[in-house]
């Protein structure tokens, strides 16, 4: 038993224990869904700015109409008038 690797010793289990392998389907996609979603805030968001020199305040570049938000159940960005100052 000392000398086998981490992935026999999972397969061995899952061999014996079939009922665990929706359960680790689920984690799987879980972990998955949670970085994926953490991807993109990294990357779509305006709250983070990555390149400082090219663009300090990405949130000034946002026009009203421009969605940020993972799902807007009431608010249509289409029809949104821009009523704040340019800066």
């Amino acid at each position: 038993m000392a000398g086998t690797t981490l992935v026999a010793r999972f397969y061995r289990q899952i061999k014996r224990h079939p009922g665990l392998i929706p359960m680790i389907g689920f984690i799987g996609l879980g972990m998955g869904s949670a970085a994926l979603y953490l991807l993109r805030l990294a990357l779509r968001s305006p709250d983070v700015c990555w390149d400082r020199k090219n663009n300090p305040e990405p949130w000034n570049r946002l026009s009203p109409n421009d969605q940020y938000k993972f799902l807007a159940v009431s608010t249509d960005y289409k029809k949104l008038k821009k009523d704040r100052p340019d800066f």
